[in-house]
């Protein structure tokens, strides 16, 4: 059996933990800055761990674990 493809588009925006959890970017954070609080720019950097229900659709896609 050939090996699986990781989709190329996850591999380049998410990342796994080592407990196997999802990183990601954290969101709102790419155009629009005029309109969001310094409050919120400040909070949003860095990373975030994705929500269960989502991380399951990416780790479909993350056959061997990136």
């Amino acid at each position: 059996m050939p090996k699986m493809k990781t989709k190329s588009s996850v591999k380049k925006r998410f990342k796994l933990t080592a407990t196997g959890k999802v990183k990601m970017a954290q969101t709102g954070k790419r155009h629009g800055m005029i309109k969001r609080s310094n409050k919120f720019i400040r909070q949003a950097r860095g990373t975030t761990v994705m929500s269960e229900s989502n991380a399951k659709t990416i780790r479909k896609f993350m056959p061997y674990g990136d």
